[in-house]
């Protein structure tokens, strides 16, 4: 499949389809200055990005959907151009919660849908308002999870025309299992968005993914922010290593750039984050060269097993996903 700067879907098992790279939109609340995001998600449009990932617990939504209706009032962009995915979160997964959740979600963005709403993570926690819910000891406040329930209100959002395609993120192969083999499934889940990068290559959950139809989408493609408190910082920076340097002295490009065409060559779609102008450009630009199967595999060679986003402040959750092998 050829891939270009101005067609670059990729099918959808529920006959949708997904651009391979979209901009990631994550930033530190406390460390964004207002207006950043709906800067950086308007230069991304004009350089050619149509898939946009965000989630209502990153508060920045309302940006988000001001870019967008900004470049389809422009004449930009028409809204079926445009590819954006939402997400559920934690504290939002009882049945009942979850169409609320995303009208919420569509009043905020100003949208009449959203083109991918995901279940952010596998682990359920004291459901409400509050996003990061403990008790006065400090400790996480917990719910029990049913992730076919969720799922099942999921599809109803789906069959109401609010969302387009529906899918999962950070779930093991054992909670993927769960709802693929769940009685009387109405929509499968198309993608399921996990870290993925050389250094954690993914290989047996993407095989898996891809013998049952659903995308692997790639957070954090580029290694992530060094941020110790939520980050492994023990694993050396990815963009940094010589083999992803060499090759882009051999093509022109930046070991990021060669990164992110790595697993776009694998069927992996990406979403690296970035609200500086040069680098959103600089990430869209992996259209123009392509990697030997012989490169693969040596970036494949990379693979140290290492997560950089471990989440082990929930790792007693009885649904933590990554105790497990994949």
């Amino acid at each position: 499949m050829q891939l270009s700067a101005t067609d670059h879907r990729i099918p959808l098992s529920d006959g949708n389809s997904i651009p391979v790279i979209g901009l990631g939109t994550f930033s530190e609340p406390s460390m964004t200055p207002k207006g950043a995001c709906l800067t950086s998600v308007k230069i991304a449009i004009d350089m050619g990005y149509r898939h946009i990932d965000g989630a209502y617990v990153y508060r920045n939504e309302h940006e988000v959907g001001e870019a967008i209706r900004e470049k389809i009032a422009e004449g930009k962009v028409c809204r079926e151009d445009i590819f954006y995915c939402g997400k559920l979160w934690a504290t939002k997964h009882d049945p009942e919660m979850v169409r609320p959740t995303l009208e919420k979600t569509l009043k905020v963005l100003q949208l009449d849908y959203v083109d991918l709403y995901i279940i952010e993570i596998p682990m359920a926690f004291k459901p409400g308002d509050e996003i990061y819910p403990k008790d006065e000891n400090g400790r996480w406040l917990y719910h029990k999870t049913n992730l076919c329930a969720t799922w099942e209100a999921l599809e109803a959002c789906k069959d109401a025309g609010l969302v387009k395609s529906l899918g999962v993120s950070n779930f093991n192969r054992r909670q993927l299992e769960l709802i693929l083999n769940k009685p009387g499934l109405k929509h499968k889940p198309v993608s399921n968005q996990v870290e993925c990068h050389p250094y954690f290559t993914q290989t047996k959950l993407l095989k898996f993914c891809q013998q049952h139809d659903i995308v692997l989408i790639a957070y954090s493609p580029l290694g992530t922010s060094r941020n110790p408190t939520w980050v492994n910082t023990s694993s050396p920076p990815l963009l940094k290593d010589p083999l992803l340097n060499s090759l882009g002295k051999k093509y022109n490009k930046t070991a990021a750039q060669v990164v992110l065409r790595f697993n776009i060559q694998r069927g992996v779609v990406v979403i690296p984050k970035s609200f500086n102008p040069e680098r959103i450009k600089e990430n869209f630009q992996i259209f123009d060269f392509s990697l030997t199967e012989e490169e693969i595999s040596k970036i494949e060679a990379l693979n140290k097993n290492v997560r950089f986003v471990e989440m082990l402040m929930w790792c007693d959750h009885p649904e933590y996903p990554f105790h497990e092998e994949y």
